[in-house]
């Protein structure tokens, strides 16, 4: 899977700030705090920020980072992306791919002729779905699972699925 390296990977928003010293409260969008905690420096709109400590809420997880150290900075920081480059995540087995890596990329039918690109990936529990623009900027959306051949630089689409 060919991967843009620096494009950013949002891995959690801060929702708020937690009590008077900087804490602040997030929205992740992975399950691993280990992992999480291994990236260690995050950007923030552009400013990096340095994990000291991450533990469980009932809502999410609660933060601290060393370069925040009241409410108010606390509090200036609710709704902010917390990302870091696609580069800093792990490889993964070649038959597996990380949401962002299949958002651009090509879409062409079993004989290679264009269809349009692929603008969105959604799980909405049944399965990952793909969102494709075509080319007059209509979009339709198809199962990755059954109708999706991912390859490096492009997805065939099944021409069952194709509207």
């Amino acid at each position: 899977m060919v991967a843009a390296p620096d494009r950013l990977i949002t891995l959690a928003v801060v929702t708020g700030a937690h009590g008077i010293t900087g804490e602040v409260r997030l929205k992740p969008f992975t399950e691993d705090a280990a992992q999480f905690k291994a990236y260690g420096i995050f950007s923030a709109n552009g400013t990096p920020l340095t994990l000291k400590k991450l533990r469980p809420d009932p809502k999410g997880w609660v933060a601290r980072f060393s370069e925040i150290t009241d409410r108010n900075q606390a509090e200036a920081l609710r709704g902010t992306a917390l990302t870091v480059p696609r580069k800093a995540l792990p490889d993964l087995p070649a038959d597996e791919y990380y949401y962002i890596d299949l958002i651009g990329l090509p879409c062409v039918d079993p004989s290679g002729q264009s269809i349009g690109v692929s603008v969105a990936v959604e799980n909405y529990g049944a399965g990952d779905i793909l969102e494709i623009e075509k080319v007059d900027e209509k979009r339709f959306m198809v199962p990755i699972a059954q109708a999706v051949d991912v390859h490096d630089d492009h997805l065939v689409i099944a021409a069952d699925f194709i509207e």
